[in-house]
C-alpha cells in the first residue's frame, strides 16, 4: 500500500528514529508499504520517517537497466535491500554525487559523502548482516541513514547553495498553494 511522503519543511523529518525491537508482521507490512511508496514515487530509497514512521528502517533499490516503462520492472522487489537498525562500522575516502530526495521533490544537488562504507544492520527477520560498498549503494545508504537521524541532504550544502535552495523552495511552495 502506497503511503503519503512527508515533504520538506515538515518538522517530522527532523525526528530521530528509534530502533526496531520487534521483527513481526507489522514491520513486514511497513517494509512492503515503503517499497510500494518508493516505486510509486520513482525513488531509489526511502526511510521510514519519510512516511511519518520514526523507526530506524530504510529500503534501497538501485534501478535495473531495462526498456520497460513500468517502475516495478526497473526496481524489482527482490533487488530491494531492507536495512533495519543500521550502524556505520567504517567509512573512508570522499566522493561527490548528485542527489535528490522524495521529501524534497524536484531538487537535485551535488553532495559530498564517504566513498566507501561498511555497515552492520538487521534484515526483516532480525538477522545481522554486514555490508561493504564503494559505489552508488554507499551513497544511497548514507543518504537514507541521514534521514534516520533527522538530517536531509540539503543540510550538507554550502551556505550559499543552501540560501539559494531555501529562496527557490519558498517561491515554489507559494506557487503551489
Amino acid at each position: 500500500m502506497k503511503r503519503d511522503i512527508v515533504i520538506y519543511p515538515d518538522k517530522r523529518l527532523k525526528q530521530h528514529s528509534r530502533p526496531v525491537e520487534r521483527f513481526d508482521a507489522e514491520l513486514h507490512a511497513l517494509l512492503d508499504d515503503m517499497y510500494d511508496t518508493m516505486v510509486e514515487g520513482n525513488g531509489v530509497g526511502l526511510a521510514a520517517i519519510q512516511i511519518a514512521v520514526p523507526l530506524r528502517v530504510l529500503i534501497i533499490n538501485v534501478p535495473v537497466e531495462t526498456d520497460s516503462e513500468d517502475p516495478r520492472v526497473q526496481q524489482p522487489m527482490e533487488n530491494t535491500l531492507e536495512v533495519i537498525n543500521p550502524v556505520i562500522l567504517e567509512a573512508d575516502g570522499k566522493t561527490r554525487y548528485q542527489e535528490g530526495c522524495l521529501s524534497v521533490p524536484g531538487y537535485f544537488e551535488e553532495v559530498e559523502r564517504f566513498k566507501k562504507i561498511k555497515i552492520e544492520y538487521q534484515n526483516r527477520h532480525g538477522e545481522k548482516i554486514i555490508l561493504e560498498d564503494d559505489d552508488f549503494l554507499a551513497i544511497a545508504l548514507q543518504h537514507e541513514m541521514d534521514h534516520l537521524d533527522g538530517r536531509l541532504f540539503i543540510e550538507k550544502l554550502s551556505i550559499l547553495k543552501r540560501k539559494k535552495f531555501e529562496k527557490e523552495w519558498k517561491k515554489r511552495q507559494k506557487k503551489n498553494l
